[in-house]
């Protein structure tokens, strides 16, 4: 009988041989606030928030890390009609020549948009101008989107915010003298603690329109020390707190402006845009289609969804961009055919039937320019790369003919992308030392600090790995030259599945013209937390060199993972107990046999300590979610009445710095500085007001908190009511954490095996693909969707 399992059914009532029967390594699949009425009097439904928002699971909220973790985790039976559906799109156009004439004004507006950013970059002059014989809505689509550009209208994201991220500096040209390193993804500044007056400002607000004093400290960390007079002048600026929904935003505005609002009020609607699009970001889009957008805002009861739109895009809230047909239209193209007796031109006669017809994205200009700023800069480093060293005898002493192909293919050019599992990572680290032994500046830099430490034992030399919020911050690495780029001729990128857009985007700015820069990662593994689809976009745009690992990862684990990544869950020879099956007939029953697997089972078995295995379950909620499994762990391995916050000395904890970053540690002590933890032998103090919101219990992760990072064991919970968040992506990420054990506590029957050969990755509406496309390859295919 299988020591684990024997050990985890010890005090079950469930006979031993079922039991042994079932812990053997055979297929998986075989082991079996209230609602506020709305400004116009009635309550908005519960399935038109859904439809307009995706899933609303607590993932994102919980810890700042999960803001993909809806996609991948949570419900998306409405993604279709979020995301692309266009069933409402023929209601919400009149006829086909208002619907050519608006196709062109988005043309020429989204022509205006990149020759804006490409004046601002090279600091030149105005953009050009365009479509000066449209009418009618196309020129006041037209005319909207000018007035973002002239500064007329605010183009930034619809709520303030006290810490906005970066937006990404010009490529060229770079300044004369040094800059001063400028961090992306690393650490976020505490917020500025709330003045009494301003919080007793916005109490008195929140109480006029009958909103719960609770949310004053949050509106104002939303808000700022303005948050009263905001909420008092535009009541919906409430939606920029976690949590409110429009209906409770609506209710709030009603009690504060009585009969002056209603469901057509401009900043209601503006509002209601910006949550879709943030609310989009969350799962991992930078865009959102026009029509969905159309469509979720009649959801909540906009009875004039494309005027809603046009004042959203008027108001600076969103940005409007066209994608498909003639993507890049002459300039006498928005002046074809004569005026009708309406004054509206008519169609081309001569024009291709057969064109794909021009969809309309609406997008927050944070993601927009990140995305041509990375565009830009990944098509400046392919352009400016030179051979400056002869790479053949590096090559030729290549630890593998993977690894020498890949050493091959940098020696030629700017960008290559690299792809392969856990064992492939043995490659770049080849390539990175090849480059040193040229004399090169060459480094890697990796999602996580145990990613750091595993690069830097590949390489035999420290100073070879980084983490990315290392290098950005200049904490790790080399440092800056005298232009304020990084002073790097190579750099690697591991894991670069977990790039967002804004990240990547300032990280390519920091490379200087000539620089190299390889993105390596798996692309079977779930995608950022952040917005956007970087190292995916990059790879189906066929803009630059791509090789693939044929080195296969080892073991039982490896077998096992490697078909899931297929879409094959099979059945694997594991003499050495590497991977175990445990069934669980229920929630409690899976908390039960996880406790025990990690406390008992693996450290007697395998001879790994608690302290050195993790568990991973599907989401934070639940009956065995990450909060239940992790007071059960505590409760059995480090009880105690935590005193510090909630936390005791010796608690693992996973701390959220920044969104999108969750950083394992140790808790050892708490003062009057904060909670001090120890992060892979890092000392950080968490100050006492950000612990409540940065600082989880560790024992228990998602899957998403997990990536780019591994274990000597994973114990994976798989509890029946998990069916919905399973995906191929998610089993494939999670099932690869261990090193050397896999326990898998299984009660989602056959959800799991149709996970696995039927839910593959959730789509990313993104703009790179395309941008990458036209700057270089520009016969290339369609846009992302």
């Amino acid at each position: 009988m299988d020591v684990v399992a024997e050990a985890a059914s010890a005090s079950s009532e469930e006979p031993p041989e079922a039991v042994e029967e079932s812990a053997k390594t055979e297929k998986p699949s075989e082991a079996a606030n209230s609602s506020v009425a709305s400004a116009d009097g009635s309550a908005a439904e519960e399935t038109s928030e859904t439809s307009a928002d995706g899933s609303e699971s607590a993932e994102a909220s919980e810890d700042g890390s999960e803001s993909a973790e809806a996609s991948a985790d949570g419900s998306e039976s409405a993604e279709a009609s979020a995301d692309g559906s266009e069933t409402a799109e023929g209601s919400a156009d009149a006829a086909p020549a208002a619907e050519l004439s608006e196709a062109q004004a988005e043309l020429a507006a989204q022509r205006e948009l990149r020759e804006r950013i490409e004046k601002r970059k090279a600091e030149k002059a105005a953009p050009i101008s365009a479509g000066g014989g449209l009418s009618g809505t196309a020129a006041d689509l037209l005319a909207a989107v000018r007035a973002v550009e002239s500064g007329e209208k605010a183009g930034t994201a619809f709520f303030a915010r006290t810490a906005p991220a970066p937006t990404p500096a010009p490529a060229s040209p770079r300044p004369a003298t040094a800059q001063p390193p400028r961090p992306a993804v690393p650490e976020v500044p505490a917020p500025q603690a709330a003045s009494p007056e301003a919080l007793e400002a916005v109490r008195a607000v929140l109480a006029q329109g009958g909103a719960p004093e609770a949310l004053a400290r949050p509106a104002v960390d939303a808000l700022g020390e303005l948050a009263a007079e905001l909420l008092r002048t535009d009541p919906w600026h409430l939606l920029a707190v976690s949590g409110v929904r429009p209906e409770q935003a609506d209710g709030f505005a009603r009690a504060l402006l009585g009969s002056e609002c209603g469901p057509d009020d401009g900043r209601r609607t503006a509002a209601l845009v910006g949550r879709l699009l943030e609310q989009a970001a969350l799962r991992g889009h930078t865009a959102l289609d026009a029509a969905a957008v159309r469509t979720a805002l009649a959801g909540h009861a906009v009875r004039d969804p494309d005027a809603a739109v046009l004042n959203a895009v008027e108001e600076g809230v969103a940005l409007l961009f066209g994608e498909g047909g003639d993507a890049e239209p002459d300039e006498t193209d928005a002046e074809d055919g004569e005026p009708d007796e309406d004054g509206e031109r008519e169609a081309d006669p001569t024009a291709d039937a057969d064109a794909a017809p021009v969809r309309m994205f609406l997008g927050l200009d944070r993601y927009a320019l990140a995305e041509e700023s990375l565009a830009d800069g990944l098509a400046r480093l392919v352009n400016t790369c030179e051979k400056t060293a002869d790479w053949t005898e590096a090559a030729a002493g290549a630890p593998s003919p993977s690894a020498a192909e890949l050493i091959r293919t940098v020696a030629s050019a700017g960008l290559v992308v690299h792809s392969g599992g856990e064992a492939a990572r043995a490659e770049p680290a080849a390539l990175i030392a090849a480059a040193r032994g040229l004399g090169l500046r060459a480094v890697g830099a990796a999602h996580s600090e145990d990613g750091r430490r595993r690069l830097a034992a590949a390489t035999g030399d420290p100073a070879t790995a980084v983490t990315l919020a290392g290098l950005l911050s200049g904490a790790q690495g080399p440092g800056r030259d005298e232009d304020g780029a990084l002073a790097l001729d190579l750099l690697v990128v591991l894991d670069a599945p977990q790039l967002d857009v804004e990240g990547a985007a300032v990280l390519v700015e920091a490379l200087a013209d000539g620089a190299r820069l390889v993105l390596s990662g798996d692309p079977g593994v779930l995608g950022s937390a952040g917005a956007g689809r970087v190292f995916a976009d990059v790879l189906a745009a066929r803009a630059c060199p791509q090789v693939v690992s044929r080195t296969p990862d080892p073991g039982p684990i490896g077998e096992l993972v490697s078909g899931i990544g297929i879409g094959e869950l099979n059945q694997v020879d594991a003499p050495g107990k590497e991977v175990v099956i445990v069934p669980v007939r229920d929630a409690g029953e899976a908390v039960h046999r996880t406790v025990q697997l990690v406390a008992d089972s693996v450290p007697r078995a395998f001879s790994i300590p608690a302290e050195e295995t993790q568990v991973i379950t599907v989401g934070h909620g639940g009956a065995a979610g990450t909060r239940a499994l992790n007071e059960a762990l505590k409760q059995r391995l480090n009880p105690g009445p935590g005193r510090f916050g909630g936390f005791d000395p010796g608690d693992r904890v996973v701390h959220v710095p920044a969104p999108g970053r969750a950083v394992p540690g140790v808790v050892r002590s708490a003062d009057g500085e904060g909670l001090h933890l120890d992060c892979g032998g890092a000392p950080v103090v968490v100050p006492q007001e950000r612990v409540e919101s940065s600082v989880r219990h560790g024992w228990a992760l998602s899957a998403h908190q997990a990536a780019g990072m591994r274990w000597p064991a994973a114990v994976v919970v798989l509890p029946g009511d998990a069916a919905q968040g399973l995906s191929r992506p998610w089993v494939y990420t999670a099932f690869g954490r261990g090193e050397r054990h896999l326990s898998v506590v299984h009660g989602a029957d056959r959800a799991l095996p149709h996970a696995v050969a039927e839910v593959p990755a959730q789509e990313r509406t993104t703009r790179l693909r395309t941008l990458l496309e036209a700057l270089l390859t520009p016969d290339a295919g369609s846009p992302t969707g």
